[in-house]
């Protein structure tokens, strides 16, 4: 097994393995150190079922299941995300990190391709880590006494699952009836793993700081998630069919670019069970 840096802020290639066949005790530890090391991990030219994505999901954490979707029959933690070729919005187009509506969000995710256009699709990766260690004293100091507000229905006015129902290639996939999710979190959290801060806060699902309103919580929402997303704390993966990410969200914000339009791609997904940020 050969693990390969990316990029100087985040990210691995792990090469040499068939998750299909299972890993080996030492092998999975690695694989498990280097998700924790590098934040995000890549995979290609695997070939897993739904019930083999969930085993393998497994190596990190509990599977869960998504409240918005409706997982595939046989594998109810795994969710299809279907963008076809006349569809204009995609899922996930925005900085975000899963779930983090949610009183526990998402520990992480592991996405695996099913079909992807020849060019285009890409997802974005942002070390949040990074991006708290390069902001000054003063502005740590500042961001470390504030609560995020994250909701699931932030920036779709209204109900999230009704409002992608509409958009999204994916309709009748979502349960409309579904709940709306309201949580507060640290905007600087730590990592349980490693003790390492990070900033958690998204344009995708933080709404406004707690005991501020969203006209006075935008500007400062808007320039960290500027300041995350800049290059150097980023990478890039480019998809091809029977690859694989696994994201840390404690750590990390993705974005699905939406740049492949008149093309189709076909996800699943997985999220893992996490715990409530400090």
């Amino acid at each position: 097994m050969d693990i390969r840096p990316v990029a100087g802020a985040l990210g691995a290639e792990i090469l040499g393995v068939d998750l299909a066949a299972g890993l080996a005790s030492a092998q999975a530890q690695q694989i498990h150190e280097a998700f924790v090391e590098h934040h995000v991990l890549f995979f290609r030219d695997q070939e897993l079922t739904p019930e083999q994505q969930v085993k393998f999901t497994e190596l990190f954490g509990e599977p869960d299941i998504y409240p918005f979707i409706a997982g595939m029959p046989d594998a109810p933690e795994v969710i299809e995300i279907v963008k076809t070729e006349s569809d204009a919005v995609n899922f996930g187009g925005s900085w975000h990190s899963d779930t983090s509506y949610m009183p526990e969000p998402a520990l992480g995710t592991v996405l695996y391709a099913v079909e992807v256009p020849n060019a285009g699709g890409d997802t974005l990766f942002a070390n949040t880590a990074a991006a708290y260690d390069a902001l000054s004293c003063g502005m740590q100091r500042m961001v470390s006494g504030l609560v995020g507000v994250n909701s699931s229905d932030n920036g779709y006015g209204g109900s999230r699952a009704r409002a992608m129902d509409k958009l999204n290639a994916m309709k009748g996939a979502y349960n409309v009836e579904s709940a709306s999710y309201e949580s507060e979190h640290p905007i600087v959290r730590t990592h349980p793993e490693t003790g390492r801060k990070s900033l958690y806060i998204g344009r995708g699902h933080t709404a406004r700081f707690k005991n501020m309103t969203a006209q006075e919580s935008e500007p400062l929402i808007s320039w960290l998630t500027r300041h995350i997303s800049q290059p150097e704390f980023t990478c890039r993966f480019r998809w091809q069919p029977g690859s694989i990410a696994v994201w840390d969200n404690r750590s990390t914000q993705h974005y699905a670019l939406n740049d492949y339009a008149g093309k189709r791609r076909h996800m699943r997904r997985v999220t893992i069970k996490g715990d409530k940020p400090f």
